[in-house]
């Protein structure tokens, strides 16, 4: 008589590993004897697919997910999503988070979510809560946390170890970075005088959006941004075609890109654009894509394309600052080089700040950020893997600070511009390096005095005027022009065949008008 089986409890990943095997077509009955349970199970397993699957989603990737085996979640579950959600915007942003404020952090939430029962913030929910999201001791103290040297060094060595055993080119090696973007952020002391800056007339801008930047080490290929929003379709994307963005648009609720989201990203746009790069370089349809720690990413095991031969690996927590490499400089140079283009832009048009900053809008900045990325150098990127490749930068060429370079020509242009006299190197300095709304990043508020509001109205011609001003024996005015240039650019949008080139052509054309109406308006006065 056979004697009785022992009980084996599996691990998250084995059940996922079980799923997968199913898939293959290997049958319950060869999986119970490779693992030693009973047929019954593996059906189970079988059966519970989509929660498995979803819960390794929503885990850490590097929380122990190949260690834990059961898939009890938080009591309160929307508490804990906005909880992690919060936290890690802490985290990015440098902001220190003690065990004390923390648990003050959940009751607020628990109150400011209308939930009902009985939350205690104890020292044991706070425990639960860093197990289940994987987050280190060390987050509990009050002072911010430095990156983990030997966990990088580590994880340099292993990754070399990888790439050498895959035969992986530098073409073939990815990395992408998230960060927020606080699109409509100009420098206050530029846009306002010192005066004004004490009054209602200025305030912080909380508009924001989030944007993903992937390339591959060498820098020569750089996937379209991937951009993510609040809005499904925002207002100022009337009459556009979201395919013919110049990036891949997204829409959410949360602070940080969404597994959902970043799952459909991989599949439907990352994967494909390797593969066709890949293929254009006669060079074997396989990849890696480095990632950092955040719990927004699925588990890696979850990404990786139809054929398994482009997949995900996954930084260890803490290291970023020290060998992500969109975090060495990359994704700075992209903000800098948005806040450049947009300081260019207002000197251009030369309007009224109020109005510039009405008339800016998410669509604008979606453009002005692409062109940003268009802009970063391939060297700059190169530079960005030396931690991970040392010997990859020896000639990538001289070390420039192209911030610097920037804030000094912007600086002298803006001290000669009506209105920014008060703009200095400095100034300019804080504003490229400032990571959320803070007193060197302002906006103007929508508050028009009646001289505003007569010029709005001038800017939309009535429907007789309008009749007059389109009959080509007449004269033109700006008006018209800004008119008809709008409306190209809409039709443009909505067409799938329309390069990029073109529209920002016309873009900079609409600047051009707006700024000679300006002109002709100061005249009249």
């Amino acid at each position: 008589m056979l004697g009785k089986r022992k009980r084996v409890v599996l691990t998250i990943k084995d059940k996922l590993d079980i799923i997968k095997k199913l898939e293959e077509g290997i049958s319950f009955k060869k999986l119970s004897v490779v693992y030693g349970i009973g047929e019954s199970t593996v059906r189970d397993i079988k059966k519970n697919k989509e929660r498995i699957i979803n819960y390794a989603n929503s885990s850490d990737p590097t929380s122990g997910v190949s260690k834990r085996k059961s898939m009890k979640s938080s009591t309160y579950e929307e508490l804990d999503r906005v909880m992690i959600e919060w936290f890690n915007q802490q985290k990015t942003d440098g902001i220190p988070v003690s065990g004390t404020i923390c648990a003050k952090q959940a009751k607020f939430f628990f109150d400011a979510l209308g939930m009902e029962g009985d939350f205690n913030a104890s020292s044991g929910w706070l425990t639960r809560f860093k197990q289940r999201h994987g987050i280190p001791k060390a987050a509990g103290k009050g002072t911010k946390l430095k990156g983990d040297e030997t966990a990088a060094s580590e994880f340099c060595g292993n990754f070399q170890e990888f790439v050498e055993r895959e035969n992986l080119q530098p073409e073939q090696i990815y990395g992408a970075d998230q960060t927020g973007l606080f699109w409509k952020c100009l420098p206050s002391r530029t846009l306002t005088l010192e005066t004004e800056q004490s009054t209602s007339g200025c305030r912080s801008s909380r508009e924001r959006i989030i944007i993903m930047c992937c390339a591959n080490a060498t820098g020569l290929h750089k996937l379209n941004l991937c951009v993510v929003g609040k809005a499904k379709k925002p207002r100022a994307f009337k009459g556009t075609d979201l395919s013919n963005l110049p990036v891949t648009y997204y829409s959410q609720k949360g602070a940080w890109i969404e597994q959902s989201v970043f799952r459909q990203w991989f599949e439907k746009y990352f994967v494909p654009q390797v593969q066709k790069h890949l293929k254009s370089k006669g060079l074997l349809e396989k990849a890696v894509l480095l990632l950092d720690f955040p719990p927004a990413h699925p588990h890696e095991e979850m990404l990786s394309s139809d054929d398994g031969r482009i997949i995900v690996k996954y930084l260890p927590p803490n290291v970023t600052s020290l060998i992500q490499p969109m975090s060495q400089g990359v994704l700075a140079t992209v903000k800098r080089y948005y806040r450049a283009g947009l300081l260019q832009k207002y000197m251009d048009e030369g309007i009224d700040p109020k109005i510039f900053w009405k008339n800016l809008t998410v669509l604008d900045a979606i453009y002005e950020v692409s062109r940003a990325w268009n802009m970063v150098k391939s060297s700059t990127i190169t530079k960005a893997w030396k931690k991970l490749f040392p010997g990859s930068e020896e000639n990538s060429g001289m070390n420039i600070d192209e911030g610097a370079i920037l804030a000094a020509n912007l600086a002298t242009v803006l001290q000669n511009t009506e209105e920014c006299e008060h703009v200095d190197i400095e100034n300019i300095d804080q504003w490229f390096d400032s990571r959320s709304s803070d007193s060197s990043c302002q906006v103007m508020i929508d508050s028009e005095s009646a001289e505003d509001q007569t010029k709005a109205a001038e800017q939309k011609p009535s429907s007789k005027s309008r009749k007059t001003e389109l009959n080509p024996e007449k004269h033109i005015s700006h008006k018209a022009a800004l008119e008809w240039t709008e409306n190209l650019l809409d039709y443009l949008e909505q067409q799938d065949d329309m390069l990029l080139s073109d529209k920002l052509v016309l873009r900079r054309l609409r600047t051009m008008i707006r700024k000679k109406q300006k002109i002709q308006n100061s005249k009249n006065h």
